[in-house]
């Protein structure tokens, strides 16, 4: 009996669905693309939940911050308990929540409960996502089929952020901001639907969750993520930015003290071993960190700079979905030839010089000579790397810890786009105070008193004078982004190596049971 066969037994009943792979793989992957997607939908609707809902400029940040600390704080804990209790099972779960989280989101009335509903769908969306990843390696046997699931799986979780962008515009403007989350509704009923139809329940391993560790890897990582949020709102030495870093240094040395002791810990501290996987996380953290900041600041730019309306916006990022998806298909086509590392290291390059290019942004800069080059060569290099990085994080694990290491390479991209856009906001609102300073002269100089008063209520200087101060923000923000690019290039030069076991694998040709070459 194959390996493959040993990770999912048979069951009663179960036949109809081994042989429609392509539904099975259909499922998992528009339970990806819901979650992905709804980290980006929201943004363009911003301006009208803030109208509707009356929103302070503050609060609203929240609506974006409440779904991703949930989602990257307990994304560990999802792997883990699809490992325990069963993945399809998980799964299911994990969908339905999210599902009855966006019918909630979508009749709030109140802030507080648009809130609740956006941490409710992070919870959702931790539960399912990493199982539904995990659901990959214990459905396609390993070799050419699993790679092409990974191909898919990845394709729609790089694309996923700019299909939403478009999405969101398009029920923005067309039918209503409520939508944006009505819309997750129908697919996922569909979704758990067919989901016991067309996926077979995984074996359960038994054992007990790691409640230490799920309470101090989730306390930590949110009290990071929080930090970094409240510095770009309150700056680096408020009360509370302070103390959210000190408790995040606290809880996560705790949890690796707590896992290095657990019989059975929620990730096994030797998953770290490997040079690869380890690696591979470093990246996937770098590079998902510049990923959120290109998309919030590009997005900024063309409505606020080049009057782009929410569906145009949308459409602005269609190429960048086109270039993810073909650079997907050309790595998991070439990966089993070549190895993770030229994949790695290209595109890490990649999205490195797109980054650089985009430091160039000014007022005058057109949507074509501006954004569009700089965004090609970046969704190439995320394409090229999310295939690469999906098989190397998974390469080589067994069976009974998928889950816990798919967990962590979702919590990885996850926590690095929070942690990232909070930098990239902090080094964007730096920016632009010293840009306005230096603008304000001008602007008192020129302004008649109805302007001026204006300014004196909201504190924001009015345009041309404000597409200055926003513009000179987001280029400077990119030079960080940069330096995150940077650090996965160096990650995959220094780090990573490609090995004969490595090779056979991806093949399918490893030998069953055989140790790492």
């Amino acid at each position: 009996m194959t390996r493959s066969q040993l990770a999912t037994p048979r069951i009663p009943g179960a036949a109809h669905r081994e042989g429609r792979p392509g539904i099975a793989l259909t499922v998992i992957a528009a339970c990806q693309l819901m979650v992905v997607l709804d980290a980006t939908i929201v943004n363009i609707a911003l301006p009208h939940i803030q109208t509707a809902l009356d929103f302070s400029t503050t609060d609203l940040s929240w609506v974006l911050s409440a779904y991703t600390l949930t989602f990257g704080g307990l994304l560990l804990l999802g792997g883990r308990a699809g490992d325990i209790l069963g993945r399809r099972r998980v799964f299911m779960a994990g969908i339905l929540l999210f599902t009855l989280a966006s019918l909630l989101g979508g009749f709030a009335q109140e802030p507080w409960q648009l809130l609740a509903a956006r941490a409710l769908q992070g919870v959702g969306g931790a539960i399912a996502s990493p199982t539904s990843l995990a659901l990959i390696t214990t459905t396609f046997a390993e070799g050419p089929e699993r790679n092409r699931a990974f191909g898919v799986f990845a394709a729609v979780s790089a694309g996923g952020g700019a299909i939403g962008l478009l999405a969101g515009g398009m029920l923005t403007e067309w039918l209503d901001w409520r939508w944006v989350l009505f819309v997750n509704v129908p697919i996922g009923v569909l979704i758990a639907v067919l989901a016991p139809l067309y996926i077979s329940e995984s074996e359960r391993h038994p054992g007990r969750f790691d409640i230490a560790g799920a309470l101090t890897s989730t306390g930590g990582m949110a009290s990071l993520v929080y930090g970094f949020i409240r510095a770009s709102e309150d700056g680096w030495r408020d009360s509370l930015t302070l103390g959210s870093f000190a408790a995040a240094v606290i809880l996560l040395a705790l949890f690796v003290a707590v896992e290095s002791r657990a019989r059975e810990p929620i990730i096994p501290l030797r998953m770290f071993a490997d040079r690869n996987r380890a690696g591979t996380y470093l990246i996937m953290l770098s590079l998902a960190a510049a990923m959120f900041g290109m998309f919030f600041f590009i997005v900024q730019f063309v409505q606020n700079v080049l009057d782009f309306t929410p569906i145009e916006s949308g459409l602005g990022f269609l190429p960048v979905t086109v270039a993810i998806v073909t650079a997907a298909g050309l790595s998991q086509r070439f990966l089993p030839r070549f190895g993770p590392k030229p994949f790695m290291v290209s595109g890490s390059a990649l999205v490195g010089v797109g980054l650089g290019w985009l430091t160039l942004i000014r007022t005058d800069s057109s949507y074509v000579a501006g954004v569009l080059g700089p965004m090609l060569l970046f969704g190439f290099g995320m394409g090229l790397n999310f295939v690469t990085l999906t098989l190397t994080a998974v390469s080589g694990v067994s069976s009974k810890e998928a889950g816990a290491a798919s967990g962590l390479l979702n919590a990885s991209q996850q926590v690095g786009g929070s942690l990232g856009l909070s930098i990239l906001v902090t080094v964007f609102g730096t920016a632009a105070r010293t840009e306005a300073g230096q603008q304000f002269p001008a602007f008192a100089a020129q302004a008649e008193p109805g302007r001026l008063a204006a300014f004196q209520e909201t504190g924001q200087l009015p345009d041309p004078w404000g597409d200055l101060v926003l513009t000179q923000g987001i280029s400077t923000a990119f030079g960080a982004a940069v330096a995150m690019a940077g650090v996965a290039l160096a990650t995959a030069l220094l780090v990573i190596r490609v090995r004969k076991s490595d090779l056979d694998a991806l093949n399918g040709t490893a030998a069953k049971g055989g140790p790492p070459a």
